[in-house]
């Protein structure tokens, strides 16, 4: 490491480099082009954000991925030897024309520029003897997927030291550079505590929205930093609430966020598709409520009194889901049949109906399964909060947030989170109208995706092919295959976060809707895993839809964290025929991990496990409802398709606190051999399982392969298995 008094006196050099790089990158084209090169090469920075990997780093603070992240303050540095390189995966083959170098004091005096279609075969494209350190563009032409930067003589007594390493490609002259950043579109509302009328425009949404389940409208109300007064933001469907600073307290409501059920007869089982992200309550009369179903996050919020889940009237209420988040006083979910929070911090909790399940939540009630029915983890094994939009001053920026490991509590509520920004200007901000063409081409420059509320209907699948990639949606935004295409595939690459939009299956049968991995992927992620997160899936509902498999996880160490993927019951385009779909989530990866998993309806497995080590905290299932008769389900010999089915290959895996509940509203003389079916083996473990007949609409045998009695009656009373084997 290099000696503090040695540093500080190169601080000053290094601090004109740094402004310089600035410079460099803040004018396009970077360098002095002309002419047909001018014309040619982009202005996107195709290194941006790809995989980077180095020759050696001076130490754990310089690492190689500082010289490709768009910031300007970090840096790659090597150790004090010749030669030293640094290479990036531009994700694909691409025509490079130009490679900015910004420089810091530790430059190089003699490198090479070199290209490789394989990483390991180079040739060089420019060299010089004479590097003059700064920031230094130089015209390149040739074609690779992986660029180094290959130094032969150090100009100082220290190593070779990049602030930033842009690559710039040619389009070919066939297309515009796609331009990262700008505004978030008409249906991104955005207030400060000096807004007039506030009220007002929140009233307007709901009036619109309460409602619409099915409807077109999608919202996202943001609010920046500071106070706001005599507030009730009541959140009615496709619409998300959030603040806009980096933590939860940044941004208080003397007033209430909330969910009820007047629209719905008191009923809040259909009260889906809405979140609230990221705001501090103080509610007007103590205690906030929240009364929703399926795919409704409450994340990342500091409620200062109470959390009521329930409906006023405490009708029937089904689902949800906290996570990083902290309740001063008592969460009473009533009604609510089923809960799942991850990662928070309650001051008390009431009751339960079925399936109360906890991990990682500090003032969570003891293990006591199945009376009361809480199934409560101390940690939660590998989490990474969702990533959120915020103000760093004027400027928006995406919040990354750290992989956590055996996490309890909140990510924020000792200090600045850890984790990284990327700012706006690095995300492709899609709005609707955007084509999948226009999607891919900005992924392809290395922009990552901010979609904006709409729906976006798309003609080609949606390709993720680089690392690290976030793709984040804002009020619900809805993507819609029209032509039998899977929606959206993700590369077998670390890191991608997806969080915050709906899938809706198009009238076209899609074979998967959502791929996350192709088929084989083998590579591990262990340390930098693929992350879905409030990523829901929807089949018919709105209008028929068809699809084979919802979700296809084949990407070894995913984690899922909290979807909804639902063959819908109720709504357009609703029938056995009609809205037809085997499987909602099929996973083939090794070590993935579900945290929240509500998968419903499906004609064969809802869930099917195959990789090696799977793990699932909370399951919340209900079997499709409208199977024509006992045939219609028949699987062989077995009478029914189970709810969770771990294949018979598997050695090693193990759930908890998981729920199938059987109405089978056409045929209630339907009857199932059990809900989950998993192989006898000592790897093999299951914690706190149960069955529902509701109302006597159909029947269980058993609960898990021929263990756990049956179900009978109308009573509507639950049979439970708490350890199996």
């Amino acid at each position: 490491m290099r000696p503090e008094v040695n540093a500080a006196r190169r601080r000053p050099l290094g601090l004109i480099a740094l402004l310089a790089v600035l410079l460099a990158l803040l004018t396009v084209p970077a360098g002095p082009l002309t002419g047909a090169h001018a014309a040619a090469c982009g202005t996107a920075n195709a290194a941006q954000g790809r995989t980077a990997t180095a020759s050696s780093t001076e130490n754990g603070s310089f690492a190689a991925a500082n010289a490709v992240d768009g910031d300007t303050g970090t840096r790659w540095s090597s150790t004090f030897s010749d030669p030293q390189w640094i290479q990036v995966d531009l994700g694909g083959s691409q025509t490079v024309c130009e490679v900015v170098l910004g420089w810091e004091a530790a430059y190089a005096k003699a490198y090479q520029i070199q290209l490789s279609a394989n990483g390991s075969d180079w040739t060089t494209v420019a060299s010089t003897s004479t590097g003059a350190g700064g920031t230094e563009t130089r015209a390149v032409s040739g074609t690779g997927r992986y660029l180094r930067v290959y130094g032969t003589t150090r100009a100082t007594g220290y190593g070779y030291s990049l602030w930033e390493l842009a690559v710039h490609t040619t389009d070919g002259g066939t297309g515009p550079v796609i331009p990262g950043g700008g505004d978030l579109g008409p249906n991104v509302l955005v207030f400060d505590p000096s807004t007039p009328g506030i009220q007002a425009r929140l009233d307007q949404v709901f009036q619109q929205q309460e409602s619409a389940q099915f409807g077109t409208g999608r919202y996202a109300l943001l609010f920046k930093p500071g106070t706001y007064n005599n507030i009730n933001a009541n959140i009615g469907f496709y619409t998300s609430i959030a603040g806009l600073g980096l933590s939860p307290d940044d941004t208080t409501f003397n007033g209430d966020v909330t969910v009820d059920a007047g629209w719905f007869n008191g009923n809040a089982t259909q009260n889906f598709w809405r979140s609230a992200e990221n705001l501090a309550l103080n509610p007007v009369n103590g205690t906030d409520r929240w009364a929703v179903a399926q795919a409704a996050p409450f994340r990342r919020m500091h409620v200062r009194g109470g959390l009521n889940l329930a409906p006023n009237g405490y009708g029937w209420a089904s689902g949800g889901y906290i996570a990083d988040s902290r309740i001063d006083g008592t969460v009473g979910p009533y009604s609510q049949q089923q809960w799942y929070t991850r990662d928070s911090s309650v001051g008390g909790w009431t009751n339960g109906v079925w399936n109360m399940v906890f991990s990682g939540v500090q003032g969570a009630p003891a293990q006591s399964f199945p009376n009361p029915p809480y199934t409560t983890l101390d940690t939660t094994p590998v989490s990474r909060e969702k990533p959120f939009l915020y103000l760093d001053g004027n400027d928006y920026k995406v919040f990354v947030p750290a992989k956590r490991t055996n996490a309890r509590g909140t990510s924020w509520g000792n200090g600045a989170p850890q984790g990284s920004s990327i700012p706006l200007s690095q995300f492709y901000v899609v709005k609707p109208g955007a084509t999948a063409a226009t999607i891919n081409a900005a992924l392809a420059q290395g922009l990552n995706l901010l979609f904006t509320p709409g729906i976006y209907h798309i003609d080609q699948t949606i390709d993720v092919n680089r690392a690290n990639t976030v793709v984040l949606g804002l009020g619900l935004a809805t993507i819609i295959p029209d032509n039998g295409v899977t929606a959206m595939k993700v590369a077998d690459v670390d890191g991608v976060k997806l969080a915050g939009f709906l899938i809706d299956a198009g009238a076209v049968n899609s074979q998967v809707l959502l791929q996350v991995g192709p088929q084989g992927s083998a590579a591990d992620h262990a340390a930098n895993p693929t992350t879905v997160q409030d990523v829901f899936i929807r089949i018919g509902g709105a209008g028929p839809g068809r699809a084979t498999t919802s979700m296809e996880v084949n990407s070894d160490d995913t984690v899922i964290d909290h979807t909804w993927i639902w063959r819908a019951d109720h709504g357009a385009g609703v029938g056995w025929d009609t809205n037809p779909a085997d499987y909602g989530l099929r996973v083939n990866g090794d070590d993935v991990l579900a945290t929240g998993l509500f998968v419903e309806h499906f004609k064969k497995y809802d869930v099917q496990w195959s990789g090696e080590r799977g793990r699932t905290i909370f399951f919340q299932n209900e079997i499709a409802y409208d199977a024509p008769n006992q045939a219609a389900i028949q699987n062989g010999a077995t009478k029914g398709w189970a709810a969770y089915k771990v294949d018979d290959s598997v050695n090693t895996h193990e759930a908890w606190g998981l729920g199938s509940y059987c109405n089978f509203t056409t045929d209630p003389t339907i009857r199932m051999d059990h809900g989950f079916e998993v192989p006898v083996k000592s790897g093999i473990k299951m914690h706190d399982v149960l069955v529902v007949s509701l109302g006597g609409m159909g029947q269980y045998d058993h609960v898990i392969n021929g263990t756990g009695a049956a179900t009978s009656g109308t009573s509507t009373t639950p049979s439970t298995v708490v350890s199996f084997p």
